[in-house]
Formats: C-alpha cells, structure tokens, sequence
C-alpha cells in the first residue's frame, strides 16, 4: 500500500494551525510543521512581541511539534515580508489609500514561496489553518469556497492565492467552527489550545497605524503627512488633522469636532487629496458610489470575456452586494445593482458565485471620468 503523501503544515503558532497539522496527523499523514520567520530581532514592534511568526509564536510552534512528534523548520522570508507587505502598507497608507496585508502576505509570502519550500523538502502539499475550503466543482475543478463558520470565514483575504496552485493546499478547519477547533485542540493536549486569538495586524500588535507608517516611513526617508485641512466637497475648511495617513474613505468616527453646515449630520470621509494633504468629507451619499474600479484583478476562475453577476465584498465581514463585473483587461470594472456602496481604495474587491471565490483585485481610486461614468450609469472604462 503506498505511503500517503508528505504534507507541510504551515504553523504561525497560534491554536488554528496547530489542530490543523494534529488533525492531518491524526488521520495518518506524514507532516511536517515549518513556520515562516518574518522579522529580525531588532525589526519591527511585532518582533519584540507581536503577533503571528514572531519570536515567541515559532517557539510555541516547536512546542507544539514536539507535541506532536512531527519535523520542524523555521524559513526565513524577512526580506520577502518587508517588501512585499511592510513597505506596501507604508506606502499604501501614505498616498491616502487602506492597505491589506493579509493579501499581500497570502499573495507574496505563505503559498507560492511556502509551497517551494515545502517542495524541496520532498512535500506534494501545503496545510494552514485558515477559516476556507477548497473543494472540487462538478467538472473536478478546486474552488476556494467560503468556511462553514462564517464568522470565522477567511476566503475574502485568499483570493490571491495562485489559481494553479490550489489542488496542491489543504485547509483541515473550513468546516469546523472556532468553538470545534478549541475543543478539538484541548483534546489533542495541544500546549497552545487557549492562546488567544489574534486581533491586529502581525507588525503592528498595538493597533497604531498611524505611529507605525510615520516610524517606518522616517526610516525609510520618506516624507511623513503634516498636519492639514478637512474640507467639504466645495473646499471649505470644517477642520483640521494631524495627517491623512491616520484616515480611510468611509471613515465617520474619529473626524474631530467638524464645523458643518447641519448639526449632527454624520460625516463621512469621501476621499483623501494626499498630495494637498486634505481630508474631504461628506455625507453618507457623497461616500458611496455605484461603480468601482478594480485593479489588477487576480481570477481563481477562467477570466470572464461578458460581463458577469456576482457578489462583490469590498471588506472583511462586510456582506457581499449584488453587481455586474465587467473584466477591463488587468482590471475590472463593478457596477452594484441595487445600492451606492462605500468603498475604500486599496482595500480588496472580491467576487462570489454564492459561496464560490470568483477573483478579486484592489479597489482603485474613483477618477473624474468614474464619477461621470457613474452619472450616465455607464460601465465604459474610466
């Protein structure tokens, strides 16, 4: 009888990806646990005590291989991670758009390297504990589908994952709720069944964005955001800030004590004018917007030639809303159906078929010709 296959099994160190590599091990698999190094020992906040691949979280994955009997590796993809994740959020944040790092990191860092990795160690494939399933369609085709657990669904943050990769990953906790994997990581003895979960970015465990893009982007001599003006849409000034990097569209909380027109009214954050360094507000309809442009578009399925229907998620736990997709070569153009949608730029846009991940790409800032587009109802490309 043949051997079952080699399977790596990516740990952060947290409970999830460790009752994830127990469960393969427990049905008879031959795992190895590998965890990525992502920071230096003098780098970033997170290295001195942050949250998932940072020091103390590969010492509990080892532990936890211990545990469980199976190999351990520790890679190092710190340079990867500062490239292609720290130094985009900076930038991102800096020209006034909101960043997602858990893309980038599943995009860049934790599959197509991982796999490589895995690959050399003579694994045909890669485990993580991530909140998704991959299951083959009626044509025997993997789709990225969402978890069972939808409070705990990951798949928003995977439609980056290489189409061609994905017969080659397991995800053993896509139809497990939290509660499940707790009680199945406290049977395995895991020794961290109650590490708690993890709430922030990795890299900035206190929740300052703000601190952080102003350090890094120091360290990287770029110009940190001064302080500025908001403004409403005819540029009247209703306040003041202390930079746009501390500000996202369709941000309402956090504005300051505004002068505005209507006392009371909610104020919502319409754009961000990094270069003038203003903040322009608005009401809730000045926000949203019936047409996005989406960039640089990533398909988990055959790229559409016609214009598609589908939900369109454009933040995590948001409910995905009814639109038309139209693909605009690496782009793609999103015309919601039935309301405005807020939407901030550089966050992700992701297309469901139901339960089905579609693609996904970055939501673009609107231009001028988007907002007359948007005016005639027209799909044409901004």
């Amino acid at each position: 009888m043949a051997s079952q296959p080699l399977i790596v099994a990516a740990l952060s160190g947290g409970v999830d990806s460790a009752t994830a590599a127990a469960m393969l091990v427990e049905q008879g698999h031959r795992v190895v646990g590998m965890t990525m190094r992502l920071y230096d020992a003098g780098g970033t906040s997170a290295s001195l005590g942050g949250r998932c691949c940072g020091p103390r979280d590969i010492e509990d994955a080892r532990q936890v291989c211990q545990h469980l009997g199976i190999p351990f590796y520790v890679v190092s993809f710190e340079a990867e991670f500062q490239r292609h994740v720290i130094d985009d959020f900076v930038d991102a944040y800096l020209v006034g758009e909101t960043p997602n790092p858990c893309v980038r990191c599943n995009q860049h860092i934790k599959f197509t390297p991982l796999l490589r990795r895995a690959r050399a160690l003579g694994a045909e494939l890669l485990a993580t504990g991530h909140y998704a399933r991959l299951e083959p369609d009626d044509h025997g085709r993997v789709r990225l589908r969402r978890a069972r657990d939808a409070g705990k669904d990951q798949s928003y943050f995977l439609y980056s994952m290489p189409r061609e990769e994905l017969a080659a990953v397991r995800f053993p906790l896509g139809g497990l709720s939290k509660d499940e994997v707790r009680a199945r990581a406290r049977a395995y003895g895991l020794p961290n069944a109650d590490k708690a979960d993890s709430q922030e970015i990795c890299f900035v465990p206190d929740g300052d964005y703000a601190g952080f893009v102003a350090a890094r982007a120091l360290t990287r001599k770029l110009p940190v955001p001064g302080a500025g003006d908001i403004v409403d849409e005819h540029g009247h000034v209703l306040g003041h800030h202390q930079g746009v990097h501390r500000f996202t569209v369709g941000q309402r909380r956090g504005l300051g004590n505004l002068t505005t027109p209507v006392p009371g009214l909610p104020m919502y954050v319409v754009r961000i004018e990094h270069e003038q360094g203003r903040v322009v507000v608005g009401p809730r309809p000045a926000a949203a917007s019936r047409h996005l442009r989406v960039r640089d578009v990533l398909w988990l399925c055959e790229p559409p030639d016609a214009p598609l229907l589908a939900g369109v998620q454009v933040r995590h736990r948001a409910q995905p809303v009814p639109a038309e997709v139209q693909r605009d070569g690496r782009d793609a153009l999103v015309r919601f159906l039935d309301q405005d949608v807020i939407a901030a730029p550089g966050q992700s846009a992701v297309f469901y078929d139901g339960d089905v991940v579609l693609g996904g790409g970055w939501i673009q800032p609107p231009t001028t010709a988007a907002h007359a587009a948007a005016a005639t109802g027209s799909l044409a490309a901004p």
